[in-house]
């Protein structure tokens, strides 16, 4: 009888996907060195084997923490909108609320030299030091949007709302904390095109590489001067988020 010819990497996937099949969703699945051993494979073997599953969704890739059970249950979509009412603090914890699902996130700030990108959109000389945010936004602890985002040293660097999520004013939008140094920023400009997601953007989101993102490039300007200041990319999934834009009289 001849050998089965079908790679090492398919047949572990087949096992995985049956595996999969019979779990629950967000059951976590053997792990790559568990099952390198009981296959005699190398890890990269196993990797190809998950990547497989991965893409046809039926399993999560969760960097640093290993693979689950993904839902095939359709997730919820969630209506993102420009801004929040004034004082209401963060706009997407504000917007996703209102939505009944609690929104959290992680974030790390540090003080950059803007690049000629980002000057280009801050209208600054490029070089000039900039605060830089990395945002990973959470829906019910599950992550769904992207952001990054620079403002201008030269406008908030002598006030305490410098570094946007920590110290007394952390955590409370953009133009909320603009407003405590008197800058009013409006509503602000967004340009939104589709795209599939990078591959350090998938891992952070836990999905398969190449699926569809919303891609806001997202300025605030001072509604004064004319001044940008505060520029943003930010990226959505695109199966769990709709962008509207406008509202009707009285909202």
């Amino acid at each position: 009888m001849a050998a089965d010819a079908t790679p090492s990497y398919l047949r572990i996937a087949d096992d995985l996907r049956a595996t999969a099949q019979r779990s629950a969703a967000g059951t976590r699945m053997p792990s790559i060195s568990t099952l390198g051993t009981e296959h005699g494979v190398s890890a990269g073997v196993v990797q190809r084997a998950y990547a497989v599953l991965v893409e046809e969704g039926l399993v999560l890739a969760r960097p640093g923490a290993g693979y689950y059970v993904r839902s095939q249950e359709p997730p919820e979509v969630m209506v993102r909108r420009p801004r929040a009412a004034s004082g209401e603090g963060s706009p997407t914890a504000a917007i996703l609320a209102e939505q009944g699902v609690a929104g959290t996130w992680r974030s790390e700030s540090s003080p950059v030299r803007a690049s000629a990108e980002t000057a280009g959109r801050l209208e600054i000389p490029a070089g000039d030091p900039v605060m830089h945010t990395s945002y990973v936004y959470l829906a019910d602890g599950v992550p769904l949007m992207l952001a990054e985002s620079w403002e201008p040293m030269a406008v908030t660097g002598g006030s305490l709302i410098v570094l946007p999520e920590a110290g007394p004013h952390a955590g409370i939008g953009v133009a909320d904390r603009m407003a405590l140094i008197g800058i009013d920023v409006g509503m602000p400009v967004e340009r939104v095109t589709a795209r599939t997601a990078s591959r350090t953007e998938a891992a952070i989101l836990a999905v398969a590489p190449a699926v569809p993102v919303l891609a806001v490039v997202r300025t605030y300007f001072d509604q004064a001067t004319g001044r940008p200041v505060e520029t943003a990319d930010v990226v959505m999934l695109g199966s769990r988020w709709v962008a509207e834009y406008g509202a009707r009289p009285g909202q």
